[in-house]
């Protein structure tokens, strides 16, 4: 079973989903069979590479909100955050484009590090108030997570993995996805938004039920040789006949 999630590093309730979908996940009982696979989203494409100003300049300025509207804000998101065991500062967060950073998370997807490095990125912007637009930043999280240095010098000198993270973009178009965190299972089921971890329970046991096959009852096959009954002993009718 594959699950895709569209999110954004610069999306705190992204974080905050998932945490939650990993508790879903940590006690559905068929996990080692479910693929994870996280696509790149951004709020805000026309940011700038780094923004001269506060988390609540951002959003006052950019988005026309009200700064006490902005604070009340902050003050939810912390909370619900807190209740998943994250720890946000908003006082420290620096907004910057996350343009490169997905594309960093494609390259840590091609090490098998995909989750470590969105792991990393989003903790280090809600809580470490670390530059998530920061070359050497960038470039110290990959060494950590063990990407050699020749490969990261390319996401500073190249477009390489620009198209993929564009791929992404258009894929949630396609899908109708207008905000994030979006989980989507098998192309079949989608959640929006950090929803609880209940949620994604009955969301992860519905399709797991969906995509498995038939599975027959009792002992019998219905048409099994000479026979005319199903399973459980009842009649049936078949090709060459029915039950007398």
């Amino acid at each position: 079973m594959k699950i895709e999630i569209w999110s954004d590093v610069a999306c705190p309730w992204c974080y905050i989903g998932k945490r939650r979908f990993e508790a879903a996940l940590a006690e559905f009982p068929h996990r080692d069979s479910v693929e994870v696979q996280w696509r790149s989203y951004q709020l805000d494409p026309g940011l700038p590479e780094h923004y001269d100003g506060t988390e609540l300049d951002y959003l006052s300025t950019r988005k026309g909100m009200a700064p006490a509207q902005v604070s009340q804000m902050f003050q939810h998101v912390a909370e619900q955050a807190r209740g998943e065991g994250l720890n946000y500062r908003f006082d420290t967060v620096v907004v910057a484009n996350s343009f490169t950073a997905h594309r960093l998370i494609h390259l840590a997807a091609a090490h098998g590090k995909q989750d470590a490095a969105k792991e990393r990125l989003l903790s280090d912007h809600f809580e470490h108030g670390k530059d998530i637009g920061s070359r050497e930043y960038l470039t110290s999280l990959g060494r950590d997570l063990g990407i050699d240095a020749g490969e990261l010098d390319e996401l500073f000198t190249t477009d390489k993995y620009a198209e993929d993270v564009r791929f992404d973009f258009e894929e949630g178009r396609a899908l109708g996805i207008s905000g994030v965190p979006f989980f989507v299972i098998d192309r079949k089921f989608g959640l929006s938004g950090a929803q609880p971890s209940a949620m994604f329970s009955q969301a992860l046991n519905q399709a797991w039920q969906e995509k498995q096959p038939l599975v027959m009852a009792g002992t019998g096959a219905p048409g099994s040789e000479g026979s005319k009954r199903n399973d459980g002993g009842a009649e049936v009718c078949g090709p060459d006949g029915c039950a007398v």
